[in-house]
């Protein structure tokens, strides 16, 4: 029997915490550059947004008349009093005349003939967003390291703000394998989709030594051939152009993943599989892209409770994906994680390194697919 000395081994699992602890040393932030801010959703922001005074002066609130509320001051049912020579009628968001500073409601306003009066009072400000009321540039809309949500993208032109600035880093994504099968297209067309939601621009490659090979991209993931099989060379690949710094990490699904660079430009490599993929991605690659982008990751999870026992491996860090329902969390897997697991899940729970699982009934954060 011939025994392969070739084949990828892996000699021993790196924990998670040093694979992270590498990239506050090893990785920089990319340059900044100003873009549309309709091209910047997902992007993390290099610099402060500072709105200009929106709106630049006081407007309505409110479809009516503006007035000089003291002017009004007493007025009632049965005492209605006549609108002063300021007074005129305005719509929504149009501006108040000089001398008034209130908007009275249309049914506040008795009609007879070409008089207009009041039979209802109002304060000062009533109906009225003053100057900046909505922006001012004391106040940075988001500021430097937060991510661009869509809700930002609806709300900044409305200040009149068309372009900010970005760190956006650009991702190549390639297969070690020129197979098309099912499984490595959906790792693929995964990778890709969480990149861009992360602020990335992506770029296929169509091969992974052509990607090693050219310097346009800050990052490099490359899909499959990290494992002992045959045809699984992607590691090795990577050792001839540039260096391997851990090959097999402490993480399920997916310890076949490897980390390494060339040059400067980080490589992570993740299997082929989709469960294996994904979790690197949660792990790893998200976290990597949030160092060259000179953000960070923040999850917002929702804390419920286990509905029946998770038991993990001590030194591995896992995720777990769990179907929600009744304020509570069930698992659906573990190690493997099916597409029925997959699909049919409403989220997933990390258990960290150090723990062998988790009690039915202990509380546990339920963190969002991407």
């Amino acid at each position: 029997m011939t025994i392969e000395t070739s084949v990828q081994r892996i000699a021993r699992l790196t924990p998670l915490e040093a694979i992270l602890a590498s990239f506050q040393s090893r990785i920089a932030a990319v340059m900044p550059r100003r873009t549309p801010l309709s091209q910047a959703l997902g992007a993390v922001l290099a610099a402060d947004v500072q709105p200009p005074e929106c709106p630049p002066r006081p407007i309505a609130l409110r479809d009516g008349f503006a007035v000089a509320a003291a002017e009004i001051a007493g007025a009632g049912p049965y005492a209605p009093m006549p609108l002063g020579l300021t007074a005129c009628r305005v719509d929504v968001g149009g501006a108040l005349p000089s001398g008034t500073d209130a908007i009275v409601p249309l049914d506040a306003i008795s009609l007879r003939g070409d008089r207009a009066e009041a039979v209802a009072t109002v304060a000062p400000g009533e109906g009225v967003l003053a100057a900046g009321g909505d922006a001012a540039p004391a106040t940075a809309l988001r500021r430097v390291g937060e991510r661009l949500r869509a809700l930002d993208l609806a709300a900044m032109p409305a200040a009149g703000i068309a372009e900010v600035t970005i760190r956006s880093p650009r991702l190549a994504l390639a297969r070690a394998t020129a197979a098309r099968t099912p499984v490595l297209n959906a790792a693929q067309v995964t990778l890709s989709r969480c990149a861009v939601k992360a602020g990335c621009a992506v770029s296929e490659a169509s091969s992974l030594a052509e990607a090693l090979s050219e310097g346009q991209c800050d990052a490099l993931i490359g899909i499959g051939g990290t494992g002992s099989g045959r045809r699984d060379d992607a590691v090795q690949e990577l050792a001839r152009r540039g260096r391997v710094e851990a090959h097999g990490i402490a993480i399920c699904p997916g310890e076949t993943a490897a980390l390494g660079f060339v040059g400067e430009r980080p490589v992570l490599l993740v299997p082929g599989r989709l469960d294996a993929a994904l979790a690197v991605w949660l792990l790893i690659g998200r976290h990597l892209v949030a160092k060259l982008a000179g953000g960070k990751v923040e999850d917002m999870p929702t804390i419920l409770s286990l509905r029946r026992k998770v038991t993990s491996t001590i030194g591995m860090t896992e995720v777990i994906p769990v179907r929600c329902s009744g304020g509570m969390a069930e698992p659906l897997g573990s190690e493997y994680l099916s597409l029925t697991a997959l699909t049919r899940s409403d989220g997933w729970i990390l258990v960290p390194a150090e723990s062998e699982g988790f009690a039915a009934g202990s509380e546990v954060a339920v963190n969002q697919w991407p």
